[in-house]
This record gives C-alpha cells, structure tokens and sequence, in this order.
C-alpha cells in the first residue's frame, strides 16, 4: 500500500492536529498519523495553559468556539512565599494580554472532530516504524495500519510525535545537537472534585517545597506538590496530600484550601530538552519531538502551538510564491523562540522549587528574586510578558 500527500505528519496530538488545520485552512494536503487510538488520545492528561497567541490562532482557524464558552479567561497569577502573596496583573504589564485555563484534552477533542468532519486523513492506530530519505525529494514515512504494512511518501515529513517518537532518528547523530537538564525533583499531581479554592493560580515556594494551585474548570481542580524523584503516588494518602498542599500554600490572613475527592495521581518527572537543528532536509520537527520544558512556566503546549503556525505560514508561502526563504528560516525561527522558553522555565523552576542539595544561601536568593518581583515593576513585567507569551515568528 502505497500513497503519496504534500505533508506527512507524525503524530496527532495538538501540535500535529493543529497544523493540520492550518494546511487544510490554506489548502495544502496532509496525512496525520497518530499510534494511538482516538480514545486514548482525547484522555491523554497534559498541559492547561492557553497563551494569548495560540488561543488567537485557534479561533481563526475555527477551533474557538468551546475555548470561548468554557475557558477561564485569567488575568494574572499568584505568587506565594514566606507566609506572603503577590499577584501578577498581566494584561497591566503586557498591554493587554492574558491566558486561558483550557485543558489539552479540550483543544485535542476540537481539532479532532473538525479534522474528521472536513480536514484531511486523520488515521488513528497507524504505527510508523520509519521515516527514510529526509535528503531526498520525497521523504517516505513506513508504517503499519489495520494489520498491514504501508508507505507514504511526502514532499516534507513533519514529526509532531513527541520526545519517544521515530522522527527525531531520522536526523543522522553527528549532524544534530542535544541539550539537556534533568532536574532533582518531580511533580505529584492530583484532580479532585472540589471547585478552587482560588480564581487565578498559585505558584507557592515553601521550604517544604514547591506547590501549584490549578484548575480544568469551576468545580475540578488541578494541584501539583515538589517530590523527589521516583515518588510513588500510591505513598501518598489524599490526607497526606491535602495537608502538604495546606502547608505549602500557607499565608498570612483567611485563604482557605478546599478539600475534596482525588479522582486521579500521577507523578512528573521535570526536564529540559532542546535538539538542534529542527530539520533536515526535507524532514522537520516541532514540539516535544524538538524540546521539552519543565511545565512550571506553562510553555509545552504554547511551544508546540508556535511552532506549527510558524511552519503552516512557510508552508503557505512555499504553495504561493514557490520560494523555500520562509523554510529555510524555520529552526532558526523557532528556536529563537524555544530558547527564551527554556530559559524562562528553569527561572520559574529554579527560583520556586527547593532543591534538595540547595544551601541557605541559595534559599536566600530565591526570596531575593520573589521580593523583587513582588517591588520592582521592571521585574514583574518580564515575568508577565513571559508567561502570556512572547510573539509567535
């Protein structure tokens, strides 16, 4: 079985199911290939934070419209140390922008069903094994569907399957670069059935360690707790961790934590990943097949999201002018921004996780930094800026 389309891409999470929507927006043939199937992939838990540029985006290629009825429009976040809180007002700081609580598995379910009801092939449980010729004319990508072993060839591959995907092997080794931190800690994270004890999050450093208050929506919360490195959820009791979350998130004055029933535990191991260039060939890729960051800066899905707009706007300007500038330009593109990314993500990390061989002194720059956040607007607005989103391209 043999086939031909103008993009192949790997993998149908949000990143390869939004450009998808781009292409067909633009009218350029794709294929998405994606190992699991629908079911897995509309539960699999991830990300929450929208940025203001890829909420944009999704409303213009028509994947708004349940965003803009059961989203949380946040305008700020909170800030939490020693018995002390400062709250971040972003669109005071950033002119105006802002971020939406938007579960991944919502933006997932959207784009799925649009790609089903008018996009391109999208085909679940089709297992590639192979990319071969990305120094060719027409990459082929191998994979095995419904029982049977079958080949497309592309003008271009796209590997939007994640750091344990094919793609990224398709890059001969001495011709890409690997960096890479794996940090001391990881996150146990809960959804409970409780609404949130707060309207925006909280990003909580404690010397018991780092705490985050979330949500999915106004009556399931998200919770996240500091534990060491192969942590086993089952240790943790939901008393055990209610009472961690209330230490940690203790301040002065009569804040409250809600408790309720935890309906799911998983523990997050924390790493940074960058591998350089992001294409080869005719091969490319984008979101965590290229980079990974720690979530505490609320970045995965965002990094994913500009990436693919940057590569539908190249690939729309290649259908239109037949000039490969915009391409060509790709990685550097995107990694211009990816690196601004990492580096504001291991600042939110390391400024509010405690690392268990940090010394006083280093406890006393992270208080430091938080108290000036808290006094300096110079300081506060970076971090706004930031967090909302820098501009995509």
């Amino acid at each position: 079985m043999q086939h031909h389309t103008t993009v192949g891409i790997i993998g149908g999470g949000p990143a390869g199911l939004l450009l998808a929507r781009l292409l067909h927006n633009h009218g350029i043939d794709c294929v998405v290939l994606e190992s699991r199937e629908r079911d897995y992939v509309e539960q699999r838990q991830r990300a929450g934070i929208l940025e203001q540029g890829t909420v944009d985006v999704l409303r213009s290629c028509g994947a708004g419209e349940r965003l803009d009825r059961e989203g949380l429009v946040h305008d700020g976040i909170e800030l939490r140390w020693n018995r002390r809180s400062h709250r971040v007002d972003f669109p005071a700081l950033t002119g105006g922008r802002r971020v939406w609580v938007y579960a991944q598995t919502e933006v997932v379910k959207d784009l799925i069903a649009l790609q089903l009801a008018e996009g391109a092939p999208l085909l679940f449980g089709a297992h590639v094994h192979a990319v071969e010729g990305a120094d060719t004319d027409r990459p082929v990508v191998r994979y095995r569907h419904e029982g049977r072993e079958k080949t497309l060839s592309c003008d271009y591959v796209i590997g939007c399957d994640g750091f344990h995907g094919v793609t990224r092997s398709a890059f001969p080794e001495q011709a890409r670069r690997t960096y890479e931190r794996v940090y001391p800690f990881s996150w146990l994270g809960i959804l409970a059935d409780v609404a949130p004890s707060c309207e925006e999050l909280i990003y909580a450093h404690s010397p018991r360690g780092f705490a985050l208050h979330s949500m999915r929506s106004p009556e399931v919360s998200r919770l996240y707790l500091q534990v060491p490195n192969g942590t086993d959820p089952a240790d943790w009791s939901d008393e055990r961790i209610w009472d961690e979350l209330e230490a940690r998130f203790a301040v002065d004055g009569d804040w409250k934590l809600e408790r309720g029933p935890v309906t799911s535990k998983a523990v997050l191991p924390m790493r940074s990943f960058v591998t350089e260039p992001m294409r080869w060939g005719r091969v490319l890729l984008a979101g965590d097949a290229a980079h990974i960051v720690p979530p505490t800066g609320a970045k995965g899905l965002n990094l994913a999201a500009a990436d693919v707009i940057v590569l539908a706007r190249a690939l729309a300007h290649l259908e239109e002018t037949g000039s490969t500038a915009l391409l060509d330009a790709y990685s550097d593109t995107c990694l211009r921004r990816v690196w601004r990314a990492e580096h504001f993500s291991w600042f939110m990390t390391t400024t509010l996780h405690t690392d268990p061989a940090q010394s006083d002194f280093d406890t006393r720059l992270q208080i430091s930094q938080l108290d000036r956040i808290a006094a300096s607007p110079h300081a506060a607005a970076e971090l706004a800026e930031n967090y909302a989103g820098l501009e995509i391209g």
